[in-house]
């Protein structure tokens, strides 16, 4: 019996790294495909990307990538999968614009297919693609209707009701329930709202928020936001222009996404308006707003710069603004973004961010009655949340019981679950696909694992020592006593006799236990005892690196 598998590889107990499969016979639909911030814990992880294992094993099965929209969380490990496999990617206008310049970043010169939603579908292989509009905090994002030889399903990833967006391009409910009329067997969409209650909030509420706060700003302006935020970014340029700031962008990121939506016609302002950060720096103080990326406080970003005081050129003066709309930190940056807050305060910043002043941010992602209004719109026979984490789910799950659903039409999926669709009977669970986060460390892809990144906790909390063991080539006995050494463990300048204690104490123990020539056998007892020894005397378990030398 032929069966169609929907495959969530990524994306349905975090909120990030969105990645989703159709598999049907020989062939392989890819939904999406983004990177995932590293938890606080994570030491020197740069990005988390989906483990595309299965992918590369299949590949000549893939006929091609869907992406629904311009967020990192859905595209931005696709120049990581080119590095494994090559496959058609499709995308609307701007999304496409975004995707060919991330791969430029990676040295790489890609052409994407561009679709347009107001117009008719295409075919991938056996799966029939139509898409429509739907509104979200990123411009030309899209809704999927897949029809596959066993039914059709919607996929509508991030999505609200917004019936006032910056864009003036709604959700096409139309267009859905049109392609809806003829019957759904599954829907699988944004569950990340379904513990917010009501409605998600239209951009245009925060719009004159945004236009006070500005307004009364009498220095500089640093606004951030999500540097793909094209809306955001056109509320801060409006409410700057209203009372005579000049504005420049600030950060690789924001200053290349804002000149793609501009010349894309997404992004527009009155001529003269936008200046060079350099030409910024001339004007009187209460004559400029900055967009500047780095609202999660990433490391090295022009905003953390700016708060570090390493910025070349901008440095926060007292009273300057600083004005924080993005969603609350995500998994992984809360740290990151306190910090930045923290440091901009302590420059004498007036910091306006999420703890203190919730109406500068709606959410992108629709609350409870938008997943019940989709849900109605929609009338699928099942349901499958994506893009949440366990709660979220859940959540999902109780409000389609609540509208009529059974528990068993609603499929809840961990990272590598798939379900199975047939024409005839009910669908059900399908083998799990073996999958794990792959950590992404500079150059380094996958190559750092749960030994490598239990290795850096150990030496961040409880720092290094080193022994050097000099011993007898011919007998395995010490020739000298230990040698220690430790950074980030004790002072060894004021903890010396320490230190020369346990050295001493150890040349006693390999005395005693080794009596043949056996470096191996000197190295296990070294790492035993001075384990032991250190977390006796106090408490903590440094990393216990030994060297043998033979004489």
């Amino acid at each position: 019996m032929d069966k169609l598998r929907f495959v969530a590889l990524s994306g349905t107990t975090s909120v990030t790294e969105n990645m989703y499969l159709y598999e049907y016979r020989d062939e392989i639909l890819v939904v999406d495909c983004g990177v995932g911030f590293p938890e606080e814990a994570t030491f020197g992880i740069d990005l988390v990307i989906p483990d595309f294992t299965y992918l590369v094993e299949n590949k000549e099965k893939i006929k091609g990538i869907l992406i629904s929209h311009g967020h990192e969380d859905h595209l931005g490990a696709l120049p990581f999968l080119f590095n494994e496999l090559q496959a058609p990617i499709y995308s609307t206008q701007l999304v496409a614009a975004f995707i060919e310049d991330k791969f430029l970043d990676y040295g790489k010169k890609i052409k994407v297919n561009i679709f347009n939603p107001e117009k008719e579908g295409f075919n991938i292989g056996s799966f029939r693609i139509d898409s429509f509009r739907v509104a979200h905090s990123v411009p030309d994002g899209v809704g999927f209707c897949i029809t596959t030889p066993v039914g059709k399903i919607f996929h509508v990833p991030d999505y609200k009701f917004d019936w006032t967006p910056i864009d003036q391009k709604p959700f096409d409910i139309t267009k859905a329930a049109v392609l809806a009329s003829d019957g759904v067997l599954a829907l699988a969409s944004d569950a990340l709202g379904s513990t917010s209650v009501g409605y998600t909030k239209s951009e245009r509420e925060i719009e004159q928020n945004i236009d006070f706060v500005i307004e009364k700003a009498q220095k500089r302006v640093y606004f951030t936001t999500l540097s793909s935020n094209i809306s955001r970014m056109y509320l801060a340029i409006r409410a700057s222009e209203l009372v005579g700031r000049k504005v420049a962008f600030v950060g690789r990121s924001t200053e290349k996404k804002a000149e793609i939506a501009r010349k894309l016609g997404h992004l527009k302002w009155i001529p003269g308006t936008v200046i060079t950060p350099r030409e910024a720096q001339k004007l009187p103080s209460d004559k400029v707003t900055y967009i500047i990326s780095g609202s999660y406080g990433q490391t090295g970003s022009a905003l953390h710069r700016v708060a570090m005081g390493e910025h070349p050129f901008l440095q926060i003066e007292t009273d300057d603004y600083v004005v924080f709309s993005a969603d609350p930190a995500p998994p992984g940056t809360e740290q990151a973004v306190n910090f930045v807050v923290d440091n901009l305060m302590e420059k004498g910043a007036v910091v306006h961010y999420y703890d203190t002043q919730d109406d500068l941010h709606v959410s992108g992602h629709g609350s409870q009655k938008d997943i019940e209004m989709l849900f109605a719109l929609i009338k699928p026979k099942y349901l499958i949340p994506v893009g949440g984490t366990i709660r979220h789910m859940r959540a999902y799950r109780e409000l389609a019981e609540m509208m009529g659903w059974k528990k068993e039409q609603v499929f809840e999926l961990r990272e590598g679950e798939s379900v199975e669709f047939a024409k005839d009977g009910d669908p059900k669970k399908g083998e799990r696909i073996a999958v794990k986060n792959v950590l992404v460390d500079g150059l380094g892809v996958g190559d750092v694992g749960n030994v490598v990144l239990r290795d850096r906790q150990t030496l961040a909390k409880e720092g290094v020592v080193i022994v050097i063991l000099q011993t007898d080539h011919q007998n395995g006995k010490l020739t000298a006593k230990p040698d220690i050494v430790s950074r980030g463990f004790v002072f060894a300048k004021e903890q010396q006799e320490f230190l020369d204690r346990a050295s001493a104490e150890l040349s006693r123990k390999i005395s005693e236990r080794i009596k043949v020539a056996n470096p191996i056998g000197v190295k296990e007892v070294a790492v035993d005892f001075l384990e032991r020894f250190f977390f006796e005397e106090t408490g903590r378990r440094p990393m216990v690196l030994p060297v043998v030398v033979e004489v």
